[in-house]
């Protein structure tokens, strides 16, 4: 950013800004909901990602997480911090996601309870005459720990599965016994594998559709079904694991868009809110859930969303949401620049600009604009260092591992 023409300040004022300015996320969020598309449906994807600080020793509250692409000693981890995006998703076939909230997740905080905060956070500034909001996560969250923190809260989850996990009916009612008779009351009913096509009871949904790109789809679900939970890890606090309820939805397609890359897989998700689910809804949201990647890469490779060495987490935040304002100016801008096209580049109308041909003629747009920044002072370079001052190393922060819990007796 300080190499743009439009930036008249020095090189050291972003990270002195970064360092000492402040943000109201709160006001900034309630900006972001009001300028969200007007016509996009009320489904939201959340995923983390990682801004790697491998080498930053000096910054604090650093966290081992995974990365497809780094590698540190040969695993698939990198030492930095972790941010939850919160997008809404749209049905148009392009890239645009709108991000309205950001939180970062330090490595000694609950996972599921941040989550679990910021979904409620954001259903608190959605509007209540609507329909209920639908949030979509891909593997790696705990589908049933959110689902059971979220009950009365008005906000609906989608979940990514395993295909061998494994779930029970309600419990059939207990026949009359004489009052001799002992014995507990069975809290699970029959065992439903989702690997074992046999132990499939029969659907209470069924849904068949057809799509350009995978063919036929066919949609099952099955209500009222639970796992077996154990009094470990989020429910070691209770003293009798709770029977927590879901939807169980099989989502089978004819072909995937290039069958000859990858295998067909069945995807198997969970559902949990106050209402059954829709199932066309379910499937078009989880397979939108992938344009927050989309998302990422674009922030990162273009918006420069990571590359910034700030030294501390609060100016990461701080950054975080000034990438999120610059992403969301461009997505409001997409219909008033002119496509500046490379020669090689298709012809697009306004609608159909991608984030990087929008950020191209932005800056046309930008000189109609102006900037509320009043124009830099000159002044005299500063007196620097006094002679004399001994600072000292800076402090050294290791990276948080979270150690492994130990095996609980159950």
């Amino acid at each position: 950013m300080s190499l743009e023409p439009e930036f008249r300040r020095s090189h050291g004022s972003l990270y002195k800004a970064l360092a000492h300015g402040s943000i109201d996320t709160e006001k900034l969020t309630r900006l972001l909901i009001s300028h969200r598309g007007a016509d996009w449906p009320l489904v939201f994807a959340i995923d983390a990602s990682t801004w790697d600080r491998c080498d930053a020793e000096c910054s604090p509250e650093r966290g081992f997480y995974y990365s497809a692409s780094k590698h540190s000693a040969g695993q698939p981890i990198v030492a930095g911090w972790s941010f939850q995006w919160a997008a809404q998703l749209n049905w148009t076939p392009d890239s645009w996601t709108a991000p309205v909230d950001v939180t970062r997740i330090a490595p000694t905080a609950n996972t599921t309870m941040a989550t679990v905060d910021q979904v409620r956070r954001l259903v608190e500034l959605l509007p209540c005459d609507a329909e209920v909001p639908l949030f979509v996560f891909d593997a790696g969250y705990d589908p049933i720990a959110i689902g059971w923190e979220l009950t009365g809260t008005r906000a609906q989850t989608i979940t990514r599965i395993r295909d061998d996990r494994v779930f029970y009916a309600p419990a059939p009612p207990r026949p009359n016994r004489p009052p001799s008779t002992g014995g507990r009351p069975p809290r699970h009913g029959p065992k439903m594998k989702c690997s074992d096509p046999s132990t499939w009871p029969e659907p209470d949904h069924t849904l068949t559709t057809s799509d350009t790109r995978y063919g036929t789809i066919c949609v099952t679900a099955w209500a009222h079904m639970h796992p077996r939970l154990v009094g470990r890890g989020h429910w070691s606090g209770h003293p009798q694991p709770p029977i927590v309820e879901g939807t169980v939805i099989r989502v089978d397609v004819e072909h995937l868009p290039k069958p000859t890359a990858r295998t067909k897989k069945t995807l198997w998700l969970w559902h949990s809110g106050p209402h059954p689910p829709d199932l066309n809804l379910a499937r078009r949201a989880y397979l939108r859930r992938f344009d927050i990647e989309h998302t990422f890469r674009f922030v990162k490779h273009t918006l420069g969303w990571t590359t910034p060495s700030v030294a501390t987490p609060e100016q990461a935040d701080r950054w975080t949401w000034l990438t999120i304002a610059a992403y969301t100016q461009l997505r409001l801008a997409r219909g008033l620049v002119q496509d500046l096209r490379l020669p090689w580049e298709r012809p697009r109308t306004t609608q159909q600009l991608t984030p990087t041909r929008v950020r191209r003629g932005f800056r046309q747009l930008r000189a109609h604009l102006g900037t509320p920044a009043n124009p830099p002072k000159p002044s005299r370079a500063g007196p620097g260092r006094p002679k004399g001052t001994q600072t000292g190393p800076r402090q050294r922060h290791p990276a948080i591992k979270k150690t492994a819990r130990p095996p609980t007796k159950v």
